[in-house]
C-alpha cells in the first residue's frame, strides 16, 4: 500500500502477489505500524473475490464505504493465511499521508512508560506508533503541521533527526531492528487489550502500540505459561519465529470449543474438501 500525497477514500486494486498476500496475513505496509492509530488491516478491507474451495468465484463487499449488509465476509478474509480460498481481487481503502511527522525520544523504564501511555490516551495527542525496549520510549506523532508542533512541546522528550526516526520505525515494521536479529530462543508475540498493566515477560522486551503489543524471546517451553498470562488478561500469544530445528509447536494460541466451531463451520463452508491449507492455523481446522 503506497502512502499517497492526496485524500483518497477507496481505490480498487487488481489484486497480485503482493497485496493479496499483505491482506490474508494482516501485512499492509505501514498500516501495521500505524494500528494504534487507524485500526487494523481489516479495517481498511471493503471487498474482495475469493475463489472458493468449490471453485467458485464469490464477491463480498464493495469499492465503497458502509456497503455491508450481514456477515462482514471481506473483513473475515484479513489474517486467514489463505485457509478459505484464494484471493482474486480486494478493494481496499487508503489514507493521506500525513503532513508532519516528529519522534520523540524518552528515558524510562517500563512503568515509567506505562505510567506515560496511561495518561497520552486521555489527551488529544496526533500519536501514530509508539516503541519502548531497554529503558526507551520511542513516540511518533503524525498529523497537521501545527498539531505535530503542539503535542511535541505539550510531550517533551527528544526529538530524533528525521533520517534516525525513519530508519527506526522501518526497522521495527521490516523486523530489521536489533532486537528482531536471529536467536536460538522463539519469539513470541502477545496481543493484548489497551490499558494492561506491565506484565513479567522473560528476557529482553519490546512493547508496542501503547502496550497493545508486547515482543519477548522466550525458550518454547514458555510458551504455554506465556500464553496463559496473555489469555488471563483477555489476550491471546502467537509463536511468531520457532528456533532453528524445533517444529510441532502451536503457532496460535488454541481456540476454545464455541470458536473451534465456528472455524469448522467456516472452513466446511468455504472449503468443504479441505484443499486450502489444511492445518496451516490450528490442526483441527
Amino acid at each position: 500500500l503506497v502512502w499517497s500525497g492526496e485524500i483518497i477514500s477507496s481505490f480498487f486494486f487488481q489484486a497480485e502477489d503482493g497485496i493479496r498476500d499483505l491482506v490474508r496475513s494482516r501485512g499492509l505496509g505501514d498500516v501495521y505500524k500505524r494500528q494504534m492509530a487507524v485500526g487494523a488491516v481489516r479495517d481498511f478491507v471493503l471487498g474482495a473475490r475469493l475463489l472458493d474451495g468449490k471453485g467458485d468465484l464469490l464477491n463480498f463487499g464493495g469499492q465503497v464505504m458502509k456497503n455491508v449488509a450481514g456477515y462482514d465476509v471481506s473483513r473475515l478474509l484479513a489474517g486467514s493465511l489463505g485457509c478459505l480460498g484464494v484471493l482474486v481481487e480486494v478493494s481496499l481503502k487508503v489514507l493521506p499521508k500525513p503532513l508532519e511527522e516528529a519522534t520523540l525520544h524518552f528515558e524510562l523504564s517500563e512503568a515509567e512508560a506505562f505510567g506515560r501511555f496511561d495518561r497520552w490516551a486521555g489527551q488529544a495527542l496526533p500519536v501514530s506508533a509508539s516503541a519502548w525496549s531497554e529503558g526507551a520510549l520511542r513516540l511518533r506523532l503524525s498529523g497537521a503541521g501545527p498539531a505535530v508542533a503542539a503535542a511535541g512541546r505539550t510531550l517533551g522528550g527528544e526529538a530524533l533527526e528525521e533520517g534516525a526516526a525513519t530508519a527506526f520505525w522501518a526497522g521495527l515494521r521490516d523486523q530489521a531492528a536489533p532486537f528482531f536479529a536471529t536467536g536460538s530462543a522463539a519469539l513470541i508475540r502477545l496481543a493484548l487489550p489497551a490499558g494492561t498493566p506491565t506484565v513479567a515477560l522473560p528476557g529482553s522486551h519490546l512493547v508496542e502500540w501503547g502496550g497493545a503489543q508486547r515482543w519477548c524471546w522466550a525458550e518454547p517451553d514458555r510458551l504455554p505459561a506465556l500464553r496463559a498470562l496473555a489469555v488471563a488478561h483477555g489476550g491471546h500469544a502467537t509463536l511468531f519465529r520457532a528456533p532453528p530445528g524445533r517444529a510441532g509447536d502451536d503457532v496460535f494460541t488454541p481456540l476454545t470449543a464455541p470458536l473451534l466451531r465456528i472455524h469448522r463451520a467456516l472452513k466446511r463452508q468455504f472449503d468443504p474438501a479441505g484443499a486450502f491449507n489444511r492445518g496451516r492455523m490450528y490442526a483441527e481446522v
